[in-house]
């Protein structure tokens, strides 16, 4: 899949959001700059989330619980070691009563349940994108894996 601009990766985002489901983790894989915190505005965009969606790159965390779903929004590039994650109570967020969306999720792999779909960004100019897909575990197939091929 791919985007030439920052409103058609949030339009992607908010297309996935249509079959994301309580207990969904998503991971958004990709360089600095790459859409990251794009593809979650777009997402949060699709759950009907009304509140201004930043990167929580500060916080670890921000929750939004305006739409459909609550959305739990990580940010684990500035994690010093898994444990500030338990303290931040991350269970109760992954796999818990809404979608999970997190950014750098390398940085603490050991985190990750075992069910969840990771989008991989890759830039490819300067505003196109390429998008991939991939389910682990026994997370489920998405129709939006067809689309905007």
């Amino acid at each position: 899949m791919r985007t030439n601009s920052a409103e058609e990766t949030r339009a992607l985002g908010e297309r996935l959001a249509e079959e994301l489901r309580a207990g969904d983790v998503i991971l958004l894989e990709g360089p600095l700059g790459a859409g990251k915190s794009e593809m979650a505005r777009g997402i949060a965009r699709g759950l009907g989330v009304k509140e201004t969606v930043t990167s929580p790159s500060f916080t670890i965390l921000n929750v939004y619980t305006s739409g459909r779903l609550p959305l739990y929004h990580f940010d684990w590039y500035r994690l010093e070691s898994p444990e500030e994650l338990y303290e931040l109570g991350m269970e109760e967020y992954l796999g818990g009563d809404g979608v999970a969306l997190v950014e750098w999720p390398g940085r603490c792999a050991e985190a990750l349940p075992e069910d969840f779909a990771m989008i991989e960004i890759t830039p490819e100019g300067p505003e196109e994108r390429g998008f991939r897909l991939q389910r682990h575990g026994a997370f489920r197939k998405l129709a939006w894996e067809g689309k905007n091929e």
